[in-house]
């Protein structure tokens, strides 16, 4: 099984962010909201309007897990969310698929949207749907180095295992070795 990893540099981000631009508004959303929340690709593609209209925080109920989850839209996201959706019913999906109807893109149609922006961009690890998660993770631990609130938000067993998911064992160890020579 391969494992995906974050964009761990932000200017990578910009990157991926113009690129998807380029794809259109919908695309480039989906991404800011991914890496914004930390929401898993199956809960973020069922988002409807009226999750996201006049409120500063939503709740679902995982997917995965079948546990409610509460999270904060932050004031830059919010921002951008309002301008998409302010002319659309409450009713409609806010990653709606292109083939009609009033149904949510697929896990695999945002696999390709991602996968397809990640390459553009020249980022060369292994990425996913899941890589949005995990950049949300990696940059909100190198912000506030707080692993007890990240463990929350994911909803994980030991702060172990959040490091490790979201890479910063890897950067550790590798960074002890870098430099050591005997």
């Amino acid at each position: 099984m391969n494992f995906v990893q974050p964009v761990r540099e932000k200017e990578k981000i910009d990157e991926i962010k113009t690129e998807l631009k380029k794809s259109g508004y919908r695309d480039y959303l989906l991404f800011v909201t991914g890496i914004n929340t930390g929401l898993r690709i199956s809960d973020l593609i069922k988002l409807k309007v009226k999750d996201i209209r006049n409120n500063t925080h939503v709740i679902i109920t995982e997917q995965k897990t079948g546990k409610q989850k509460r999270f904060l839209i932050n004031p830059n996201l919010t921002a951008i969310m309002n301008e998409y959706i302010k002319n659309l019913p409450d009713e409609e999906y806010i990653f709606k698929s292109r083939q009609g109807g009033n149904k949510p893109i697929t896990r695999v149609q945002a696999y390709r949207i991602i996968n397809n922006a990640v390459r553009k961009s020249g980022v060369a690890d292994q990425v996913g749907t899941h890589t949005l998660r995990k950049t949300f993770g990696y940059h909100h631990y190198q912000l506030y180095k707080d692993i007890a609130v990240l463990q929350d938000i994911f909803n994980h067993s030991a702060p172990s295992i959040t490091l490790r998911y979201i890479g910063i064992n890897d950067d550790m160890k590798d960074k002890t070795i870098e430099n050591f020579v005997l």
